[in-house]
């Protein structure tokens, strides 16, 4: 396909509705890309990946080209066999998705890609939404950073502004001492640096919201979220929190999706004081592991939404059906979890539980690695958590 015929292509395709029968290319074959293909599927769309593993979780399904992310043939090979490309998860090369965005229809575009794969971009881009975030430093030299302490006071966070996750590329600084060494440590990426403020949440709650082409917004309930290890381990919906503080959070994360001008999802982790405050902490542009629970217990899962985000349908209904908690599946526990599965107790559910697996079909298990989850439907969200804990799967924790 010629350059004058994919730019024609791409501006015909703007304010047009992507029908069913069309082709989603998806930047990213990890399970992200697999759970979009799955919620694509029965609208009638057929989906193909790029992703440089072979036999990745999405590849496993969808077509794939197996290429690097920042391979500009071959994102030029998945967007003349597609009639409008999405991405996965935020590492995607923005160079690369700069270039889609020219030469194919990328409604998410590549602008808040750029924005938040940098930490410092997305907090300004936050704050001029109208919308909170802890205070913040920019850290370039050993001097600066010496002064954002004072500013901010101890304890405090120091993060690299890029490539960061589940606990990655980040230090918790409680005392003057840890300072220096906090410094030499990660400035060693040289990515640059970012001081936050601590802040003494009493918990973690994330939002994913969507906004389609054509300016339509929804939010999915708020989910409230435990780490262990810095690693996403389960999100409980309803959140433990009051109605009034689940609209506010629902309510700033429509005005950052509008203020961002986004497309398709956003997911905004928040932190919650025992003040009743709010602060985002960071953005997603895509699917998120802590909406995951959306897949069993909503009208309509963040997948499928994402789907008609992009592709200019109508969004659908986002309320919660059941009350439910996600428990991440990690390599230490694939075990015990295919114990359970083969067992015949794991046939019959609970009468205030039903256990719903979903695996990514990784063929390598990993301490840490996410290889899936289990949504438990549930009467209240207490039972859900005895579940987890009688099962022993996540003892480890």
């Amino acid at each position: 396909m010629s350059s004058a015929n994919t730019q024609a292509k791409a501006s015909q395709l703007v304010s047009a509705i992507i029908e069913p029968g069309s082709t989603i290319g998806i930047l990213g074959g990890g399970q992200l890309g697999r759970m979009l293909t799955l919620a694509a599927t029965p609208l009638g769309y057929r989906c193909v990946t790029l992703d440089p593993t072979p036999d990745s979780p999405c590849g496993q399904i969808a077509r794939q080209v197996i290429a690097a992310y920042d391979d500009v043939e071959a994102a030029r090979e998945l967007a003349g066999s597609c009639d409008v490309v999405t991405y996965e998860f935020e590492n995607v090369d923005a160079g690369v998705a700069a270039l889609l965005e020219q030469e194919s229809y990328v409604p998410q575009g590549s602008k808040l890609l750029y924005t938040t794969q940098h930490r410092l971009r997305e907090k300004r881009a936050i704050e001029a939404a109208g919308v909170p975030v802890a205070p913040y430093r920019e850290v370039t030299s050993a001097g600066s950073m010496q002064q954002a302490v004072e500013e901010l006071g101890l304890p405090c966070v120091l993060k690299t502004v890029m490539g960061g996750y589940d606990g990655k590329g980040q230090r918790v600084i409680r005392h003057l001492e840890e300072v220096q060494a906090a410094y030499e440590e990660l400035n060693t990426a040289g990515v640059g640096l970012v001081l936050e403020s601590f802040v003494p949440f009493q918990c973690e709650i994330s939002v994913v919201a969507a906004r389609s082409t054509k300016g339509e917004v929804r939010t999915f309930p708020p989910a409230e979220n435990i780490h262990v290890n810095n690693i996403l381990h389960a999100s409980i919906v309803p959140a433990r929190v009051s109605e009034e503080l689940q609209a506010r959070a629902e309510q700033l994360a429509a005005q950052l999706i509008e203020g961002l001008d986004a497309v398709g999802l956003l997911a905004v982790e928040m932190f919650v004081t025992k003040a009743g405050e709010i602060y985002v902490n960071e953005l997603a542009p895509r699917p998120h592991n802590s909406g995951h629970y959306t897949m069993d217990a909503c009208a309509t899962s963040q997948f499928e939404q994402h789907i008609r985000a992009i592709c200019g349908l109508p969004l659908a209904d986002p309320r919660l059906v059941t009350p439910v908690v996600m428990v991440n599946i990690l390599g230490e526990h694939m075990e015990e979890v295919l114990k359970l599965l083969t067992s015949t107790a794991s046939q019959t559910a609970t009468e205030k539980v039903i256990p719903k697996l979903h695996l990514y079909g990784k063929s390598e298990s990993k301490n840490g690695r996410k290889m899936g989850h289990v949504n438990l439907l549930c009467q209240d969200t207490e039972a859900a958590m005895q579940w987890i804990e009688q099962t022993n799967i996540w003892r480890n924790h």
